[in-house]
C-alpha cells in the first residue's frame, strides 16, 4: 500500500472527509484491520483565505508547495489537495515536490467521461467558477462543456461555502436554493452537476435531486485508494 499525502485544512470540515473515505475505503477493499496509510500536513486555512481574498495566488502557492513538500519528506508517494479551488496553484505545487499529484478535476474528468457526458454544470467557490483552471482542464482533457450557474446564484453559492459550510453549518434554505441552481443548470442543458466545492456535499446529496451529481470529493477519494492500493 502506497502512503497517501494530503493537503487538508482547506477547510478541516471537508478534510475529515477525506481522512474518514480513505480509511473506509481501504477497509471495504482489503478487509480486516485495514486502514489508509495517510501523511496530513493541515494548514491554517485563515492564511489561505486571505490570500484567495487578496489574489495573491503567487503567495497561496509558495505556502502549499512548502507543506506539500513536508508531506513528501514524511513519506507521501503521491499527493491529494484536499480543496477545488487551491488547485489554482496545483502547478507551482508540482513544480516543487518528486512525487505525483493527484488532480481532483482529473479524477472528475474521468468519471464524466467514463459516464459519457457532453455538458457539465459547475458548483464551487467563486474563483473556481468563474477563472479558467479548472474548467478549462476539464474541457482540454476530456472534451466536456463546463457550465456555470447566474452571476448572482454563483455569489450565493460562495457566501454559503465561506459563511457557512467551512464552519460546519448546514442550513435548510441553503439546500433549497442549491437545489434550485441545479435544476435551472439542467435546464440550460447540463446533464449533471459537479460538487466542484469539497464541502458541497455535506449540503447537497444524490437523494436530493433527480439531476446527476458529481461530488468530487468521493471521486478524489476513490482515485486516490485506486493509485493507493494499485488497483488501477
Amino acid at each position: 500500500m502506497k502512503t497517501i499525502g494530503i493537503l487538508g485544512g482547506m477547510s478541516w470540515e471537508s478534510t475529515q472527509s477525506y481522512y474518514r473515505g480513505l480509511n473506509e475505503g481501504v477497509r471495504d477493499r482489503l478487509g480486516g484491520y485495514h486502514s489508509a496509510s495517510i501523511c496530513l500536513i493541515s494548514v491554517d486555512f485563515a492564511e489561505v483565505e486571505a490570500l484567495q481574498r487578496a489574489g495573491d495566488w503567487d503567495a497561496a502557492g509558495r505556502y502549499l508547495a512548502s507543506s506539500a513538500r513536508q508531506a513528501q519528506a514524511a513519506g507521501a508517494d503521491f499527493l491529494l489537495i484536499a480543496t477545488n479551488t487551491m488547485h489554482r496553484v496545483a502547478d507551482a505545487i508540482e513544480a516543487t515536490i518528486d512525487i505525483p499529484l493527484l488532480h481532483i478535476a482529473d479524477a472528475t474528468g474521468l468519471a464524466l467521461q467514463r459516464d459519457g457526458l457532453r455538458r457539465i454544470g459547475l458548483l464551487g467557490t467563486r474563483f473556481t467558477m468563474e477563472q479558467a483552471f479548472y474548467r478549462d482542464r476539464i474541457q482540454s482533457r476530456f472534451g466536456i462543456e463546463v457550465i456555470t450557474p447566474q452571476r448572482e446564484d454563483r455569489d450565493f453559492i460562495h457566501e454559503v461555502i465561506f459563511n457557512e459550510l467551512v464552519h460546519g453549518k448546514v442550513v435548510g434554505a441553503s439546500r433549497d436554493r442549491f437545489l434550485s441552481i441545479i435544476n435551472d443548470l439542467a435546464q440550460r442543458g447540463a446533464e449533471g452537476v459537479i460538487l466542484g466545492c469539497t464541502e458541497i456535499g455535506m449540503l447537497v446529496q444524490p437523494p436530493d435531486t433527480t439531476v446527476g451529481l458529481y461530488d468530487t470529493t468521493t471521486l478524489h477519494v476513490a482515485a486516490a485508494l485506486d493509485m493507493a492500493l494499485n488497483e488501477k
